[in-house]
């Protein structure tokens, strides 16, 4: 009977353990994202900002890109729906290729330290972009979902053979089943970028555009 409260108690505690390890990593992972928003709606405004230094046509064409840019990353966090996605990427894609049709033609023939500013902030926001998007793919591994989901229904079996009175204390044995699940569904909401309770929202991408709108 000590040998079996031993191995519970390890099991217990593994348990507890790779939770704690798991919610720090999703908790990682969502600071990430957040800081990526702030970096990337940072590099647009510089972007932006730089673009005022160009002729009044290039001012006005590429600043109209960037607007409709910003305004698809804002849509980019907010959607859910993988379809409305691929169309949000696609016009994220086309308006990136027109600021780089815009600017690259400048730069070449103005090689100047100024407009290489403007280049450097070109490379920014396109540097921000897939950084953005490396980090909503990095979720956490199926195989730690898998060895958590083992663990957990191990530990509950263990509970439920080390059990006296379970008729009497069967709310009290419903307990733990549903803390460990609770768990597992908050882990879950912060790792998922898109969809659910708790989103990454793009609040300084929406006072940026607030911003240019005055």
């Amino acid at each position: 009977m000590q040998d079996f409260q031993s191995i519970q108690t390890a099991t217990l505690t593994l348990l507890s353990l790779i939770i704690g390890f798991t919610f720090s990593m999703s908790i990682a992972r969502y600071d990430l994202r957040k800081g990526l928003e702030e970096a990337e709606a940072n590099a647009l405004g510089t972007l932006y900002m730089r673009a005022e230094i160009l002729p009044e046509k290039n001012k006005d064409s590429i600043q109209k890109n960037l607007r409709l840019y910003a305004q698809e990353r804002v849509n980019y966090y907010s959607t859910p729906d993988s379809s409305s996605l691929q169309k949000i990427n696609a016009v994220i894609g086309k308006a990136q290729n027109d600021l780089w049709s815009e600017i690259l033609p400048f730069v070449k023939n103005r090689a100047t330290p100024t407009n290489a500013l403007l280049m450097s902030g070109m490379n920014e926001v396109e540097n921000s972009l897939g950084d953005t998007t490396a980090a909503w793919k990095n979720r956490i591994p199926t195989v730690a979902w898998m060895l958590l989901g083992i663990i957990a229904i191990c530990s509950n079996l263990l509970i439920g053979f080390n059990s006296k009175n379970f008729k009497n204390d069967r709310i009290f044995f419903l307990f733990f089943p549903f803390v460990v699940a609770t768990s597992f569904y908050l882990i879950a909401e912060i790792d998922s970028p898109r969809g659910g309770i708790i989103t990454v929202e793009p609040e300084n991408l929406q006072r940026l555009i607030s911003s240019w709108s005055n």
